[in-house]
């Protein structure tokens, strides 16, 4: 038997015929009560339909019942405990569904969430290619429109339109579902509908709009949902809810349009049934002031606040002592930019600090007042479940522009006007939480994530909350995950390290300065761990002058991404029990995202760092993104505050750049925007320098093993230790003069080794025209005998004759290894005397190997005998 609920809409009248096409053995059984549409439809298609009632059917077993659009039944004659049940649904599995009187042999479901059930059975008659006649195509299709709204709710997915775009090209006719999608109301719904848009009543629950609307019946009306989608289109409200009391017996009909109201959980506390957005409920034996008691109750446990205070507020926050003076309070102040303190005592709450009471106390001269003496007094706070128009009432009610939030008696943040401003100015957003979270199981290994929960659940039970934030969330949000962590603390890092090192195994490194702990995980030996974990506490940075390295200090994950340089880099993902998955994006990092803009937070974030200048360049190449106009304009009005930075953090940033996998789209970059000059006036950025770059990163990526050409003299396509930006540097450089070059290495503060390098390939560098020439084979040793392999590959890279690339192969593959067999000790021992001597006979030997001139040891030996006599021979 193929079965559904009583008051058969069409969604589950189309699950019916779709079932039994699909299991061709079983019997789509009619309800005893059927919507009004649906009589309609059936009395002029039903010939042509597979549907039986249940009076009709024969009196036989019944050992498999297939559920559709429903998991409660009335069991139909023949079913019993050995009936089978499968249910085939849209909504999510209830704990315990009511099949069959409760009584059935076993009990399987399946379900995804889709806007209708025909969906779900849709999609498996277009993969078994099933064809359909023009009557059952129009009533699949009215079973998806009706159950979405005609693809207009929220809940309607991209299957539901993939599949009525399919029952389209199987002969759906949309003149039949213009018919019976919205029939007009019957004379009792018109008659109901007048009562209730006078008497239905709209309650205001967390800010959300509630129709309810209650009334007895003489007699009953069908279907009742017809009428309480009118009223939804009149009020338009975020809930509406239809109680109708006929012969004690009360019916509850339910819809929402918000994800903060779940009817579905509020009908099922009325022992009914249904989904987040429709629902519905028969209680028996009951009255209407009991039902509509009882609906509010579960109102006002499941309607959830449109935002509440924990989406909005500032978790960490500075407070002062109330035996703190105003004076050291103002200092605060101004260091902060805050326009107020909660104060604390002991732990608790007692009052207020604001700008106005600070002025007025200074004003009078009584900066070494106490702060006791001129806070406002009291707990004036909210909690974190709170409303945000409790805060607005609050603010108004005591002219505050900031509120603490308190929750067991513990000061946990502060939301802010300002909070509230970016709030009311947002688009209206739905939830992520659960997207993101499953962003972060997708991306993260296993083990990976079971540590993260782990710390995490330290953390939460240190009374800290942990985050993962910066380039990692960016990453995630464009669909390139790296496993590259960045972990920040609302507590202390170093407390948390050092906790996870005493439960689980490892060390700790840490730097009390800067609230950092390394956490190594010497006792983890699991594939996809990393070796360690870094952890930052959330703090705020201030700067003493432009471009001078920042002093830190304890602060919220707020303020700790504000620091941050560029608003796509200050998003984070809060990784607590409570919140886990919340995206946290204060300064519209997401929106940057998807517009591909580099931005910086406010207008003197290149001042305190101008480093970020390289940085902004590096983040546009790499992503593909464009530097925001006015954060160009603020770079390019900078640009000699580069001159203040120290050579070690440019050369960082510059190497950082020339590791990127299109270094010289970047390096073009800097040039245009005047940025290389502020490193060197010589360096410049044309079509040989990129061409360069762009050779160099084949090799360094392995092309030479990939049979590149020209073939590359060094295997690998690489010197070994030297990193490829260094090689980069090398190239790029080495077309400066030597005194060019010496400035730039002294601004760069390069090291004496890759100096060293520097200046082999500037001077490798202007013998390329003389190895662009035939050399013998000791000249070109001679020429090439000096310089370190890194330079010779740097100059092989830019030559542009085919010959002096050849002759540096030559000398890389062949050439360098030519050495005599001799050595000083046989001159020794041949009575030659050590000095210049030794190495006049032994370079000439060596000539000798490289021009051919001897190919033989005897050779070699004869050649040394006539040396040494040459040189041992009495002058006159």
């Amino acid at each position: 038997m193929i079965l559904t609920h009583d008051n058969t809409d069409l969604d589950a009248l189309a699950s019916e015929l779709a079932a039994a096409r699909l299991f061709p053995d079983a019997t789509p059984v009619l309800p005893a009560r059927l919507n009004r549409n649906v009589r309609e439809f059936l009395s002029l298609y039903g010939e042509a339909l597979p549907f039986v009632e249940a009076r009709a059917l024969p009196r036989q077993r019944v050992d498999y019942a297939i559920l559709v659009d429903t998991q409660s039944a009335s069991p139909v004659r023949g079913m019993g405990p050995h009936t089978r049940i499968h249910i085939i649904d849209h909504h999510p599995r209830a704990e315990e569904p009511a099949v069959a009187a409760g009584a059935a042999a076993q009990v399987t479901y399946e379900g995804e969430p889709v806007g209708a059930t025909t969906t779900l059975l849709v999609g498996r008659l277009r993969s078994e290619q099933a064809t359909l006649s023009t009557i059952e195509a129009s009533l699949l299709l009215l079973g998806i429109y009706e159950d979405t709204g005609s693809l207009t709710y929220r809940s309607t997915t991209p299957r539901d339109l993939d599949a009525a775009a399919w029952l389209l090209e199987q002969g759906a006719n949309l003149e039949i579902v213009a018919r019976f999608l919205r029939a007009p109301l019957a004379p009792d719904q018109q008659e109901l509908y007048a009562r209730l848009v006078n008497e239905a009543e709209i309650m205001r629950i967390h800010e959300h709009a509630v129709l309810i609307a209650a009334v007895r019946l003489e007699r009953y009306v069908e279907e009742l949902a017809s009428v309480v989608h009118r009223l939804v289109d009149l009020f338009d409200p975020d809930a509406a809810f239809l109680l109708t009391e006929h012969e004690q017996n009360v019916q509850v009909i339910a819809r929402s349009t918000t994800d903060a109201i779940d009817v579905g959980a509020i009908v099922r506390g009325l022992q009914g049934g249904g989904h987040a957005r429709a629902a519905a409920a028969i209680i028996p034996d009951s009255s209407l002031e009991a039902v509509r008691e009882r609906l509010l109750d579960l109102l006002r446990i499941n309607v959830q606040p449109a935002v509440t205070v924990s989406q909005v507020m500032s978790y960490g926050v500075h407070t002062l002592s109330p035996n703190l003076t105003i004076a050291e309070a103002n200092a605060r102040m101004r260091r902060y930019g805050h326009e107020g303190f909660p104060v604390v005592e002991g732990g608790r709450l007692v009052g207020v600090l604001t700008r106005a009471e600070i002025d007025r106390a200074l004003h009078h001269n009584l900066g070494s007042a106490p702060v006791r003496a001129y806070m406002r007094a009291g707990a004036v706070s909210v909690r974190p479940e709170d409303p945000i128009s409790k805060v607005q009432q609050i603010m108004i009610q005591h002219h505050l522009g900031q509120v603490p939030v308190v929750s067991n008696g513990r000061v946990l943040g502060i939301v802010t006007r300002t909070d509230l401003i970016k709030l009311w100015s947002a688009p209206p957003r739905p939830s992520r939480q659960a997207q993101i979270a499953d962003l972060l199981e997708q991306a993260l290994p296993a083990p990976l994530l079971e540590l993260l929960h782990e710390a995490r659940d330290e953390a939460n039970d240190m009374g800290y909350s942990l985050y993962v934030v910066g380039g990692f969330v960016r990453d995630l949000l464009l669909g390139h995950p790296t496993l590259d962590l960045d972990l920040v603390v609302e507590g202390d890092a170093i407390a948390l390290a050092r906790r996870l090192a005493e439960r689980y195994g490892g060390r700790v490194r840490s730097h009390r300065r800067f609230g950092t702990a390394k956490l190594i995980l010497e006792r983890r030996r699991v594939p996809d761990l990393p070796e360690s974990l870094d952890f930052v506490t959330a703090r705020t940075e201030f700067y003493a002058h432009p471009s001078a390295l920042p002093q830190v200090e304890r602060s919220s994950i707020k303020q700790d991404l504000y620091r941050r340089d560029f608003t796509i880099n200050t998003m984070a993902i809060c990784l607590d029990r409570a919140r886990y998955g919340e995206l946290l994006d204060f300064y519209g990092g997401e929106r940057d995202l998807s517009e591909g803009l580099v931005r910086v937070l406010h207008s003197l974030s290149f001042v305190e760092d101008p480093t970020r200048i390289l940085r902004a360049v590096r983040f546009e190449q790499r992503l593909g993104f464009r530097i925001e106009e006015r954060t160009e304009e603020l770079l390019r009005t900078a640009l000699d505050l580069l001159d203040r930075v120290s050579g070690d953090r440019l050369r960082h940033e510059l190497l950082l750049i020339l590791r990127e996998p299109a270094p010289e789209k970047a390096w073009s970059r800097l040039h245009d925007l005047g940025i290389l000059r502020h490193l060197s006036p010589a360096l410049i950025a044309d079509d040989w320098a990129a061409r360069k770059l762009q050779e160099l990163r084949r090799y360094c990526n392995g092309a030479a093993a990939a049979g590149e050409s020209p073939p590359c003299p060094w295997p690998t396509g690489r010197v070994e230790g030297v990193p490829c930006e260094i090689l980069a540097l090398a190239i790029l450089t080495m077309r400066l003069t030597r005194p060019a070059l010496e400035r730039l290495i002294e601004r760069l503060s390069v090291p004496r080794g890759q100096a060293t390098l520097l200046e082999a390939s500037q001077r490798i560098y202007r013998i390329l025209p003389q190895l662009g020439q035939e050399m013998s084979g000791s000249a070109l040793a001679a020429a090439l005998r000096d310089y370190p392999e890194a330079a010779l590959f740097a100059a092989w890279i830019a030559a542009e004759e085919p010959l002096a690339r050849g002759q540096i192969r030559r000398y890389q593959r062949e050439l360098r290894f030519i050495k005599p067999t001799i050595d000083g000790r046989r001159l020794r021992e041949m009575g030659v005397r050590p000095g210049p001597a030794y190495a006049r006979i032994l370079n000439a030997l060596r000539d000798a190997w490289l021009e051919g001139t001897i190919k033989t040891p005897e050779e070699e030996e004869a050649l040394l005998q006539q040396l040494v006599a040459a040189e041992t021979a009495p002058t006159c």
